[in-house]
C-alpha cells in the first residue's frame, strides 16, 4: 500500500501545482488551451486552470517604453533630417493582442514600423524650419492619434509619442559647419574694414584739430610777441626821453655783452670809437 502511496502523493501535489496561477498586480493573463484562448484574467490573484491541458501566457499591464530607431525624413523643401522618437503604450486589450501579435517583441516590431512610417508622412509635409520650431509638438499630437488608430488592431493604446532627437546627417552637418565658419570669417573681415576706416578717420580728425590748435597757438604767440616787442620798445622810448644818456649806456651795455661774449674775443678798435666811449669814462673816473 505504501508503495502506491507515495506516487499518488506526487500525482496529486503536481496535478495541484499544475492547476494552480498567480497573476501579480504589474500582469493580466490568459489562459489557453492548445493554444486557444479560454479564458482573459485582468484582477491579481490566485487562480486555477486545467493541469496538462491548460497553459497561461502573462501580458504586462504597466505603460511600456518603445525606443524607435533613428529614421531619415526628407521635409517638404528637401532637407534631410535624422529624427529618433520614442513612445510608450499600454496593452488594453489582451485576447486582440495575443491574436493579433502574440508578444511584445512582435508588437515593439510592428509599432517601431508604424510610428516611422508615421512620422516620415507627417513630418515630411512641414518644412525644416517648422519641425525645429514651437509647432512640433501640433505635429506630434498628430503622428500619436494616427498611430493610436493602427495600435487599436492590436489592442494597445498609445500614451505619448515624442521625438528624443531630430539632427542633419554629418555631411549636413559639416556642410552647414563650413558655411557658417565661412560667414563668420566674412563678417569678421568685414568689422576689421569698418573699423580700420573709423580709425582713419578718427586718426584724420585729431591731425586735422592738432594742425588748428597749433596754428592758433602760433598766432596767438607771433600776437603776443608782438604786443611785447611793441611794449618793449614803447617802454624804451618813454626812457630815453626822460634820460637819454641812462639809455645810451644800457645799450651800450647790451652790445659789450653781445661783442664781448666768450673769453677768446679780440676787438681792433680806435681808441676814441663811440664803442669805448663808456669804458674810457670808466679809467678817467678810476683814475680821479
Amino acid at each position: 500500500m505504501k508503495k502506491f502511496l507515495i506516487p499518488l502523493i506526487v500525482v496529486l501535489a503536481v496535478t495541484g501545482y499544475q492547476s494552480l496561477f498567480i497573476v501579480q498586480e504589474i500582469n493580466q493573463a490568459i489562459v489557453l488551451q492548445f493554444g486557444d484562448p479560454k479564458k482573459i484574467i485582468t484582477k491579481p490573484g490566485l487562480n486555477f486552470k486545467l493541469p496538462f491541458i491548460q497553459n497561461v501566457a502573462y501580458l504586462d499591464r504597466r505603460v511600456l517604453n518603445l525606443d524607435t530607431p533613428p529614421e531619415e525624413v526628407i521635409a517638404a523643401d528637401q532637407k534631410r533630417l535624422i529624427v529618433d522618437a520614442f513612445a510608450r503604450f499600454r496593452i488594453v486589450d489582451p485576447l486582440k493582442f495575443y491574436i493579433s501579435v502574440g508578444n511584445e517583441n512582435v508588437a515593439r516590431s510592428r509599432l517601431a514600423t508604424i510610428i516611422n512610417s508615421r512620422i516620415r508622412g507627417v513630418l515630411g509635409t512641414q518644412n525644416l524650419a517648422t519641425l525645429l520650431s514651437i509647432d512640433r509638438s501640433k505635429h506630434m499630437a498628430t503622428i500619436q492619434n494616427d498611430v493610436n488608430i493602427e495600435a487599436q488592431n492590436f489592442g494597445i493604446t498609445i500614451v505619448d509619442v515624442r521625438i528624443k532627437r531630430a539632427d542633419l546627417p554629418q555631411a549636413n552637418s559639416e556642410a552647414i559647419f563650413k558655411r557658417m565658419q565661412t560667414e563668420r570669417e566674412r563678417e569678421a573681415k568685414e568689422f576689421r574694414a569698418q573699423g580700420a576706416e573709423i580709425a582713419a578717420k578718427i586718426t584724420s580728425t585729431a591731425d586735422k584739430e592738432v594742425t588748428v590748435i597749433l596754428a592758433t597757438a602760433n598766432k596767438q604767440s607771433e600776437i603776443m610777441k608782438g604786443e611785447g616787442d611793441g611794449t618793449r620798445n614803447r617802454i624804451f622810448a618813454e626812457a630815453f626821453g626822460r634820460d637819454p644818456e641812462f639809455f645810451g649806456f644800457y645799450r651800450a651795455m647790451q652790445s659789450y655783452e653781445k661783442a664781448l661774449i666768450g673769453g677768446d674775443t679780440s676787438l681792433i678798435l680806435s681808441p676814441d670809437s663811440d664803442f669805448f666811449k663808456f669804458f674810457g669814462k670808466a679809467g678817467v673816473s678810476k683814475k680821479q
